[in-house]
């Protein structure tokens, strides 16, 4: 009796005191407690003093890697908080690095520039482990794309494509074919050939040809090497450098006019409507782009320089276009 007593008692005065008694010592589980605040990420970062950067690469992870034309490294940086480290070293000033792939394994292909390389290297090492020397003394091998069976390579002073072709894993063949470029290609008397991607539908390839008609795109075909004309209106693109091709939408990075047009293609790319101009004033002759999440990030290259070991270099980032 004396415990129903009491529980009535403490019944009757939590009513009184509205339940306040009983509901106090919830309080403080109740409260929600504050979310963390996500860290919010640069959209760009600095590279080493001397480095000039033209290529960039980023795969599935967080990571962009960064070609060197002054010694052939490659330098890898967080995305999260920019810093970063060389991860593959190069063999000096002749060895350079122009363009440059990831392929999601461990594996980055490198263009050699004017050493007529091509070169695949481990990021697990850090190590080369394979070289071709392709073209002739002329040769510039300037960007590369992957494609399932094949990397492909431009030569920008010659009328030519180099394709390595890959295995079932991505695991580089032991030879390079050359596929001449015929068909509307008209090779200028400087450098012709640039960036590099597929076509929507996957079965050509998009290569900027810098001197015919003003400057503009050819869609060729990888069996043959027939070179067609992209019908683009009368968009031009006498600076045009990288190509970053998501879905339909292309864009190139025009480097000295510090800008990036933004490109509807058909499904085939044989035709191709101007939607918008990216410019910033963060740019300092940007040459090629890589997407991650909603952003794109480009190089500054700073070709309207002297470049000295001296010389500044950065990645910055604007917002992907969204048609």
């Amino acid at each position: 009796m004396q415990r129903s007593f009491a529980r009535r008692d403490l019944l009757a005065a939590a009513a009184a005191l509205g339940g306040a008694a009983l509901l106090a010592p919830l309080a403080p589980a109740a409260m929600a407690a504050p979310r963390p605040t996500a860290p919010t990420r640069p959209t760009g970062f600095a590279l080493p003093d001397g480095f000039r950067p033209e290529g960039i690469a980023i795969g599935a992870e967080p990571y962009a890697y960064l070609g060197s034309i002054a010694r052939g490294d490659v330098f890898r940086a967080s995305l999260a908080t920019g810093r970063g480290k060389v991860v593959v070293r190069g063999l000096g000033p002749e060895h350079p690095v122009i363009g440059l792939k990831t392929d999601g394994r461990g594996r980055l292909f490198l263009s050699g520039g004017v050493s007529g390389e091509i070169r695949v290297a481990d990021l697990r090492t850090g190590k080369v482990t394979k070289t071709f020397t392709v073209g002739t003394d002329v040769t510039m091998v300037n960007d590369v794309i992957l494609t399932p069976g094949a990397a492909w390579f431009t030569d920008s002073f010659e009328p030519q494509l180099y394709r390595l072709p890959l295995g079932r894993h991505g695991e580089p063949g032991d030879r390079v074919e050359t596929l001449p470029l015929t068909g509307d290609w008209v090779q200028g008397p400087a450098l012709t050939a640039n960036g590099i991607t597929t076509t929507p539908d996957g079965r050509a390839l998009l290569v900027v040809n810098s001197f015919a008609n003003g400057g503009g795109l050819m869609r060729v075909d990888p069996r043959t090497g027939v070179a067609r004309a992209v019908d683009l209106g009368p968009a031009r693109l006498p600076n045009g450098d990288g190509l970053l091709r998501l879905g339909r939408t292309l864009y190139v990075v025009q480097n000295r006019q510090n800008a990036i047009d933004v490109l509807r293609l058909d499904s085939a790319g044989g035709t191709g409507t101007a939607l918008t101009r990216i410019t910033d004033p963060a740019f300092r002759v940007p040459t090629t782009a890589a997407v991650h999440g909603d952003r794109i990030y480009l190089p500054n290259a700073r070709f309207d320089v002297t470049p000295t070991p001296e010389t500044d270099y950065d990645v910055v980032s604007v917002p992907r276009v969204r048609p």
